[in-house]
């Protein structure tokens, strides 16, 4: 389970951090807006810890940056208690929940199993982009009448593309995703599951082509004509 904690406020911030690897969360951590945007947007998170006063871009701002371009993953806003018209604006713009400052770490916790609870109840069973469409269910990929099945990091690669069309994923986000940050595969190990997933989209006649964008990653991407 991997968590964005976005929070200017260094102690806080660095003390969730402990809480939440306590409890075997990966964790990224940044301090301001402009990065809370940027990781939000280039990484695959399970759930978003979104402070709201942040310097550089409020945490409102990414927010709304955010739902605009489809990104959707569950976003906990944290909120001082005088700031109740923020925290309804908040909602109002497509956060899944809030927590008023000061805060126990126990609530917040649970607040992100709430979240978490909930995202796996509304997650569909299959994915789709263009003609191809994954099988979450039987790890399938799907042409028409045409399935192939997939190795567990092929179908967690996939997924990671297919859920986020035409965003460039890199191969450290890969990397750490599937494999782990302390994990001692090689970097080259993405580029070999790429190939092996290419070849299964022209297997299917896939109208879709997993596109490298040199020095920076993968995306996902409807073939030409």
């Amino acid at each position: 389970m991997r968590i964005l904690l976005c929070e200017d406020e260094r102690e806080l911030s660095n003390a969730i951090v402990a809480i939440l690897k306590h409890h075997n969360y990966t964790v990224d951590a940044v301090y301001d807006g402009t990065d809370a945007l940027d990781y939000a947007i280039s990484g695959e998170y399970d759930v978003i810890l979104l402070d709201i006063m942040m310097p550089k871009m409020n945490g409102l701002e990414v927010l709304r940056q955010l739902r605009k371009i489809h990104v959707y993953t569950p976003v906990l806003v944290l909120s001082a208690k005088s700031e109740i018209e923020d925290r309804i604006t908040g909602l109002d713009m497509g956060a899944d929940d809030y927590l008023p400052k000061p805060f126990s770490m126990a609530e917040m916790l649970a607040r992100i199993r709430a979240l978490t609870r909930r995202k796996n109840e509304v997650m569909e069973n299959v994915l789709t982009f263009a003609d191809l469409t994954l099988d979450r269910l039987t790890y399938e990929l799907i042409v028409k009448d045409e399935r192939i099945r997939l190795s567990n990091r092929e179908f967690q690669m996939i997924e990671m593309l297919m859920s986020h069309p035409s965003v460039v994923i890199s191969t450290e986000n890969f990397m750490d995703r599937i494999w782990g940050f302390d994990s001692d595969a090689e970097i080259n190990v993405v580029w070999v599951y790429i190939s092996a997933l290419r070849k299964k989209l022209n297997q299917l006649g896939a109208h879709v082509i997993i596109k490298a964008a040199r020095g920076v990653g993968y995306t996902l991407e409807e073939k030409d004509g």
